[in-house]
């Protein structure tokens, strides 16, 4: 990562994260009193097509501004910042999730967004972190709630998947010193993941934007003790040291990036290069090697495809971004 490219990803997000239309909502109306107007229900994250992106567009530009302090887009985000979180506006948005159909809003990926832009906020000191807490405590309280009610994950490579949230959540506690957090989560991604044996990477599926078999590994990565991580690694991914299985380490092709959910793709190649990037820091030998191949070969294929059609636009520079810096 450059002083270079972290303007170009400010500049990108800086273009949409106030940006209010094309929208697509996740509201749900049960009256005419409903009808929904994104701007007076969500005065912060009302822009880059939906509410998550512009959530993740605004850990983007934190992100820049704390590694890259000298940027010269440094300025135009301080503004935007100033503007952006008020206790008035984040006291609405916090509001929105008293709604009686607000249970399930932008869970769980918007909720695990939120926490890394709140975590992301709080290493750089910025004041706004103490602004942007009491949205924060409500999303993570709901995360609390909701985690023993999974009797299974979620495995889809889109945004309902369980072990991005996991990462991203960690990410948090890890920030905020919850270790009772973390234990919970440790002890749910146990169960839920802790007998998975010879994964097979049937993937990736056309609208993916994560990959099921990384995600997984990397949320056992973060929760996991070592020792007990690298064991389970050996067993899940018992030929990787040769290459295999090798859908999961050849780029995806994206035929259309005009098309909202074809352009997943390039999430997809920029979120395993994270991932695999990630993965190779825990691990050794061979392995390492491969992985560390596989996550130049993804990142090649998509970094440049973060900016161009709205579709992909929107959000892709988040993405990049992690691929590139990771999320410490």
């Amino acid at each position: 990562m450059t002083p270079v490219q972290a303007g170009r990803f400010a500049r990108i997000a800086l273009g949409h994260v106030t940006r209010p239309y094309p929208h697509k909502a996740d509201h749900v109306m049960t009256g005419d009193a409903d009808v929904y107007r994104p701007q007076r229900v969500h005065p912060i994250f009302f822009g880059s097509f939906d509410w998550h992106s512009c959530v993740h567009g605004y850990w983007l530009l934190a992100r820049v501004r704390r590694l890259f302090p000298v940027v010269a887009e440094a300025a135009a985000i301080d503004t935007l910042f100033a503007d952006a979180f008020t206790a008035e506006k984040v006291e609405a948005e916090r509001a929105y999730l008293d709604r009686p159909m607000s249970r399930g809003f932008e869970r769980p990926y918007g909720w695990a967004w939120l926490l890394m832009l709140q975590g992301e906020l709080m290493v750089g000191d910025s004041p706004h972190a103490a602004t942007l807490r009491p949205l924060a405590d409500a999303f993570a309280d709901r995360w609390r709630a909701h985690l023993p009610l999974m009797t299974y994950p979620v495995r889809a490579g889109t945004h309902a998947n369980t072990a991005f949230a996991l990462v991203l959540a960690d990410r948090y506690a890890r920030v905020v010193g919850d270790e009772p957090l973390r234990d919970r989560m440790a002890e749910h991604a146990r169960r839920w993941f802790g007998g998975d044996r010879g994964a097979q990477a049937w993937e990736p599926s056309g609208e993916d934007f994560l990959s099921p078999v990384l995600m997984e590994a990397m949320a056992m990565e973060r929760l996991l003790p070592a020792v007990d991580f690298a064991a389970w690694f050996d067993a899940f991914l018992p030929a990787l040291a040769g290459g295999m299985p090798a859908t999961l380490l050849t780029p995806a092709q994206v035929s259309d990036r005009s098309d909202g959910r074809i352009a997943h793709l390039d999430g997809l190649n920029l979120s395993r290069a994270w991932a695999m990037r990630s993965l190779a820091a825990a691990t050794d030998g061979p392995a390492r090697r491969v992985l560390e191949t596989a996550a130049a070969d993804h990142l090649a294929a998509a970094i440049e495809a973060v900016a161009g059609d709205y579709m992909g636009e929107h959000w892709l520079a988040s993405f990049g971004l992690l691929a590139l810096t990771g999320t410490d």
